[in-house]
């Protein structure tokens, strides 16, 4: 397929996200007076040069934790390029990277790279040409809490695992009081939530509860949930709102999903320098010292969940899409995939992370990430 030219924005045609329960994508409402929000964006993009249209459909699914990151993406870049679908599901990270290995989906989206077994039968799924992990949100998982009446809530690991494996069962527990002094904690059941899906957060949350609280987290990390207790809901959306609906409950969510959460607020962590809460800017310094791995545009990166630099968040994480550098069957639309990649990689899609609560990429990383989608983008023309 062949990129077309800048097209003509029309004020009179509106356009609307639709996330449904498994997928986000864009469709036309027809003529309407409304403006959609997304073309001063899609304008400053195509301006910029960093959108490309090509035309043609693409299925991509995975991670939920970047659910509002793509939608943001897709409203732009297919207001930009009318003649472009693309049509994400957020279904978690590890039904994400299934989809992807079995030839479903164009590209994947996973909160954990893709890694040994899975990543040689990516590699196989893209011909026998490499599959690279290309990481492009930034973000944050927040512990969220519903406790009527108690606006902020300090916790550390130890205590954060002891809820989580059902150790720590009510909200008066002597361990929550000592680092909440000053808060009327009630005498109160904890609700705790988590993931009963295959996720790529709970991977990241369980990694980060092994590697800080290893006295009071003794259960096998992945994506998979396996402590005990506690009440699963699938994709961090239900989490949220199940946290939400829940007097005196807990759950983990990727950040952006607590920012207009009603009743459920963030916690702060401290780990020794001192609370943090879950904010892009305090994301943003823990993975700006987290060192990039980068083997030939396979980009994996080492985030220190042990960090004690003042104002860090220490459960800092970025999603990463899994996609062929070569060998995408045609009828997947590799330049589609490659031309919307690199959108997001741009200065004009990275920003858009920053407007809702993600970590946009920079530096040396951003750098090495665009080099790594230049690689998909040759392998797309060949």
């Amino acid at each position: 397929m062949r990129p077309r030219v800048t097209p003509r924005f029309a004020a009179t045609r509106g356009f609307v996200v639709v996330l449904a329960a498994t997928s986000v994508s864009l469709v036309a409402c027809g003529d309407s007076t409304s403006v959609n929000p997304a073309i001063p964006a899609a304008e400053a993009a195509m301006a910029a040069g960093d959108i490309t249209c090509i035309d043609g459909k693409i299925q991509a699914a995975g991670s939920s934790a970047q659910a509002n990151a793509i939608t943001e993406w897709v409203n732009v870049y297919q207001t930009a390029c009318p003649q472009s679908t693309i049509d994400y599901q957020p279904v978690g990270s590890g039904a994400g990277v299934e989809a992807f290995l079995s030839a479903q989906t164009s590209f994947g989206g996973t909160d954990k790279p893709v890694v040994e077994e899975d990543l040689a039968a990516a590699t196989d799924r893209c011909g026998g040409n490499p599959a690279l992990n290309v990481p492009l949100v930034g973000g944050a998982i927040a512990v969220a809490y519903h406790l009527e009446g108690i606006e902020e809530l300090t916790l550390d690991p130890a205590t954060i695992a002891g809820i989580f494996s059902s150790d720590i069962t009510r909200w008066n527990d002597p361990a929550i009081v000592a680092l909440n002094p000053a808060v009327a904690l009630p005498d109160a059941a904890i609700a705790q939530f988590h993931r009963s899906d295959s996720s790529g957060t709970t991977a990241n949350f369980s990694d980060y509860l092994e590697s800080t609280a290893p006295n009071a987290w003794d259960y096998d990390t992945g994506k998979e949930w396996t402590a005990p207790g506690g009440q699963g809901a699938k994709g961090s959306d239900q989490v949220i709102a199940s946290v939400a609906q829940t007097p005196n409950s807990i759950g983990y969510v990727e950040l952006s999903y607590i920012l207009d959460a009603i009743n459920a607020k963030p916690v702060s962590i401290d780990q020794g320098a001192g609370p943090a809460l879950p904010t892009a800017e305090n994301a943003s310094v823990t993975l700006a010292s987290s060192p990039a791995l980068n083997e030939d545009g396979n980009i994996i990166l080492e985030i220190d969940y042990t960090t004690q630099v003042t104002g860090a968040y220490p459960i800092s994480i970025v999603t990463y899409e899994i996609v062929c550098s070569a060998g995408l069957d045609a009828s997947k639309n590799p330049e589609l995939v490659a031309a919307f990649l690199a959108f997001a990689a741009s200065d004009s899609g990275q920003k858009l992370l920053g407007d809702i609560g993600y970590v946009p990429l920079s530096g040396d990383l951003l750098t090495e990430v665009r080099q790594s989608i230049d690689t998909v983008l040759a392998g797309a023309v060949r």
